[in-house]
Protein backbone atom coordinates (compact mmCIF):
# COMPACT_ATOMS: atom_id res chain seq x y z
CA UNK A 1 0.00 0.00 0.00
CA UNK A 2 2.97 2.38 -0.01
CA UNK A 3 2.09 2.67 -3.32
CA UNK A 4 -0.28 4.66 -2.74
CA UNK A 5 0.10 6.84 0.27
CA UNK A 6 2.93 8.64 1.81
CA UNK A 7 4.93 7.09 4.23
CA UNK A 8 7.59 9.04 5.69
CA UNK A 9 8.53 7.59 8.94
CA UNK A 10 8.35 4.58 11.11
CA UNK A 11 4.80 5.89 13.12
CA UNK A 12 3.36 5.81 9.33
CA UNK A 13 4.48 2.84 8.61
CA UNK A 14 3.17 1.29 11.50
CA UNK A 15 -0.17 3.29 11.31
CA UNK A 16 -0.91 1.77 7.44
CA UNK A 17 -0.41 -1.34 8.87
CA UNK A 18 -2.97 -1.09 11.18
CA UNK A 19 -5.28 0.52 9.24
CA UNK A 20 -4.52 -2.28 7.01
CA UNK A 21 -5.80 -4.78 9.49
CA UNK A 22 -8.79 -2.90 10.63
CA UNK A 23 -10.27 -1.39 7.57
CA UNK A 24 -8.27 -4.00 4.81
CA UNK A 25 -6.73 -2.68 1.55
CA UNK A 26 -9.75 -2.07 -0.38
CA UNK A 27 -11.27 0.33 1.55
CA UNK A 28 -7.89 2.27 1.83
CA UNK A 29 -7.62 2.82 -1.92
CA UNK A 30 -11.15 3.94 -1.76
CA UNK A 31 -10.41 6.22 0.78
CA UNK A 32 -6.98 7.37 -1.61
CA UNK A 33 -9.39 7.73 -4.43
CA UNK A 34 -11.09 10.40 -2.62
CA UNK A 35 -8.85 12.24 -1.01
CA UNK A 36 -8.03 15.44 -3.25
CA UNK A 37 -4.96 16.53 -4.27
CA UNK A 38 -2.29 15.47 -6.68
CA UNK A 39 0.13 12.99 -5.40
CA UNK A 40 0.20 10.49 -2.69
CA UNK A 41 -1.95 11.36 0.25
CA UNK A 42 -0.64 11.55 3.75
CA UNK A 43 -1.74 8.21 5.90
CA UNK A 44 -3.75 10.94 8.45
CA UNK A 45 -5.50 12.07 5.37
CA UNK A 46 -6.59 8.69 4.46
CA UNK A 47 -7.70 7.76 8.02
CA UNK A 48 -9.95 11.16 7.88
CA UNK A 49 -11.49 10.05 4.60
CA UNK A 50 -12.70 6.65 6.67
CA UNK A 51 -13.78 8.24 9.50
CA UNK A 52 -11.14 6.59 11.73
CA UNK A 53 -8.36 7.26 14.50
CA UNK A 54 -5.50 5.09 14.71
CA UNK A 55 -3.95 4.60 18.24
CA UNK A 56 -0.98 6.44 19.26
CA UNK A 57 2.25 4.32 18.58
CA UNK A 58 5.15 4.98 20.20
CA UNK A 59 8.42 5.09 17.86
CA UNK A 60 11.86 3.93 19.58
CA UNK A 61 14.37 6.70 20.10
CA UNK A 62 17.34 6.32 18.28
CA UNK A 63 20.62 6.16 19.68
CA UNK A 64 22.48 9.20 18.16
CA UNK A 65 25.99 8.43 15.78
CA UNK A 66 29.59 9.41 16.96
CA UNK A 67 29.59 11.82 14.13
CA UNK A 68 26.24 13.63 15.45
CA UNK A 69 27.69 13.69 18.99
CA UNK A 70 31.01 15.03 17.65
CA UNK A 71 28.92 17.86 15.87
CA UNK A 72 26.73 18.90 18.99
CA UNK A 73 30.15 19.17 21.09
CA UNK A 74 31.54 21.22 18.55
CA UNK A 75 28.36 23.57 18.07
CA UNK A 76 27.81 23.76 21.89
CA UNK A 77 31.90 24.85 21.71
CA UNK A 78 31.12 27.85 19.53
CA UNK A 79 28.39 28.57 21.44
CA UNK A 80 30.04 28.47 24.72
CA UNK A 81 33.00 30.82 23.40
CA UNK A 82 30.48 33.25 22.12
CA UNK A 83 28.28 33.50 25.17
CA UNK A 84 31.91 34.31 27.07
CA UNK A 85 32.69 36.91 24.69
CA UNK A 86 29.75 38.36 25.02
CA UNK A 87 29.17 38.56 28.97
CA UNK A 88 32.78 40.12 28.91
CA UNK A 89 31.83 42.69 26.48
CA UNK A 90 29.08 43.86 28.58
CA UNK A 91 30.81 44.11 31.41
CA UNK A 92 33.91 46.17 30.08
CA UNK A 93 32.34 49.71 30.32
CA UNK A 94 32.54 51.50 27.02
CA UNK A 95 34.72 53.69 27.46
CA UNK A 96 37.34 51.01 27.94
CA UNK A 97 36.63 49.23 24.58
Amino acid sequence: MEHLIRVYNEKDRRTLEWLRRHVGDAAIASAVERCAGPGKPYVSAVCRRLGVRAPEFSVPRQESSPIAEHSLATMRSILATRAASARLGAATPTHFR
